[in-house]
């Protein structure tokens, strides 16, 4: 879990709140479903991620909510949550192999929170992070970053640099990056637990309508290379 005391949790995701209003990129149109090339072939996703990922439980989490929106528009891929209750970049580096299963055609890369709240140094965070996506691409898999922010509990200068960190990642390797994923939950009573920092069902389920335009385009870009 996300380690955070009650009293701070507050103060801290309005500070995440103010970030982000300066993070980078938008969500694309919606593509229609009819757009799609099926083949009736089974595909995977990948959630590699922390507590965020299982809160408020592993069949409430957002790929949960993921997983009914697949079902309706695009039979056939199914999600698999590889989320770790405290997982920073390193113990998600360390377990990635066993995580990416046969069939494995998306990762969504939801980790570095506790990093950020541990006071990790920036450049192990991007080294871990880099080396999860150097070594998912050379298996031909597809990697949707997912950005976070981090308190200034270790500066000001710390909490900038982790902001820039994502979205220099995803320019580097040319992939997609949800710029911060508690867009809209952060901060709000009614999607977070007692915590203020981990989402109730309605925050996962607001966390998946966040996330989901850029995954729904990676799947039409997946399944349109194999064709019909």
């Amino acid at each position: 879990m996300l380690l955070l005391p009650r009293r701070t949790a507050t103060w801290c995701c309005s500070f995440a709140l103010m970030i982000v209003g300066t993070a980078c990129g938008s969500a694309k149109a919606p593509v229609e479903p009819s757009t799609v090339a099926r083949t009736g072939a089974l595909r995977r996703i990948v959630v590699l991620g922390d507590s965020l990922a299982v809160s408020p439980s592993r069949t409430d989490a957002f790929p949960a909510r993921l997983q009914e929106r697949l079902d309706a528009a695009y039979p056939g891929w199914i999600v698999g949550n590889e989320g770790v209750g405290g997982d920073t970049t390193s113990d998600g580096l360390q377990r990635l192999d066993r995580a990416l299963s046969e069939g494995t055609a998306i990762l969504i890369l939801e980790l570095g929170a506790n990093d950020g709240l541990r006071g990790t140094q920036i450049d192990t965070i991007e080294a871990n992070l880099s080396a999860i996506v150097e070594r998912v691409r050379a298996r031909g898999i597809t990697v949707l970053l997912c950005g976070m922010e981090t308190p200034p509990w270790k500066g000001w200068n710390y909490s900038l640099e982790y902001h820039r960190l994502f979205p220099r990642l995803a320019a580097r390797y040319e992939i997609p990056l949800v710029p911060f994923l508690l867009e809209g939950v952060a901060l709000s009573p009614e999607l977070n637990g007692d915590d203020l920092i981990h989402p109730n069902a309605s925050g996962a389920r607001r966390i998946a309508d966040t996330v989901w335009p850029y995954l729904e385009r990676l799947v039409v870009e997946r399944a349109a290379k194999v064709g019909n």
